[in-house]
């Protein structure tokens, strides 16, 4: 027996009819009636008694509405009760300085909305260093871009974002267009993470790909001097749809690099879940729906969702 199979049977009663019953639960009649049957089926006795009028409930019926009342009422409050245990405790999520741009802020506000009594720990620091730090169980979740398959940990795939090619204006070389290839890209300079960023590794792979080398001018690690040397007019640089969102806002030129194989894929990676505290398993949920709304509202450029199975 389901709770879902109360709630039709109750608002079948409701109603009197199990068209309109239907209409509001926003199911088919065939699927109603086939739920209501089982329930039926499985008590071994007629709740309703079908007429060309509607259906009324059965001296059955009606005992069992009272029972089946009681129980929902008892099933919200269990639902209650563990929603409010859930509203304090402490969570700790990692970014690296690139997601932690476009996601930390609105995250927080969704935080504070939901449960202003849990207490929120950000770290913002290298994907590498985020795996090692989950790892040590000391954080409870992290977007990354790579996991461990030999870890105990739960990977949820989380979303593609598409990289930018991100200048000054006015730099020398900009491709002025929305879209563009990394084969026009070669000649513009470029300043990039170092090689031991995943990030660089990434560009460095997507250029491969395209059998062509990036101009490379200069190192930076550091999201925000790198960017300052960009507004600047020093170089260009290459950069996920998180930076470039912050990009737009600052008034540089953004463009999309159009090559399938450039972006990269964003991981919700956690402890697993009996490890989890009912804070950190809110905090997951919380983070799932901000980022459904970043991307629904075109605020994570170059985003496109991934379902949990994707591989």
């Amino acid at each position: 027996m389901e709770l879902r199979q109360l709630r039709y049977f109750l608002k079948v009663v409701e109603h009197g009819s199990l068209g309109r019953a239907a209409l509001e639960l926003d199911v088919g009649t065939s699927a109603l009636s086939q739920q209501i049957s089982k329930l039926e089926n499985e008590l071994s006795t007629r709740l309703l008694t079908r007429s060309s009028t509607g259906v009324s409930p059965t001296p059955a019926g009606i005992a069992f509405q009272h029972h089946a009342q009681l129980t929902l009422r008892q099933a919200e409050n269990a639902a209650q009760a563990a929603q409010r245990e859930r509203m304090s405790g402490y969570v700790s999520v990692g970014f690296a300085p690139s997601t932690s741009s476009v996601l930390a802020l609105p995250l927080i506000a969704v935080m504070r909305q939901r449960y202003p009594n849990i207490q929120l720990h950000l770290v913002e620091m290298l994907s590498g260093y985020l795996t090692s730090q989950l790892h040590a169980r000391q954080l409870d979740l992290a977007i990354l871009f790579h996991s461990d398959p030999g870890r105990r940990c739960r990977v949820r795939p989380l979303l593609d974002e598409k990289l930018f090619v991100i200048a000054a204006a006015n730099l020398p070389g900009m491709p002025s267009g929305d879209n563009v290839k990394l084969d026009e890209l070669a000649q513009l300079p470029l300043v990039l993470p170092s090689v031991q960023h995943g990030l660089r590794t990434t560009i460095s792979n997507a250029f491969a790909h395209s059998r062509c080398e990036p101009t490379v001018v200069m190192d930076i690690d550091g999201l925000a001097l790198l960017m300052d040397t960009v507004k600047a007019g020093y170089a260009a640089t290459i950069q996920p749809g998180s930076v470039a969102a912050r990009a737009r806002e600052q008034g540089l030129h953004v463009v999309q690099i159009s090559d399938a194989h450039a972006g990269r894929r964003n991981l919700l990676v956690s402890l697993p879940d009996d490890e989890l505290s009912p804070a950190a398993l809110a905090a997951r949920v919380a983070i799932l729906d901000t980022t459904r709304e970043l991307v629904g509202s075109a605020r994570w450029p170059g985003a496109h969702l991934l379902d949990e199975h994707d591989a």
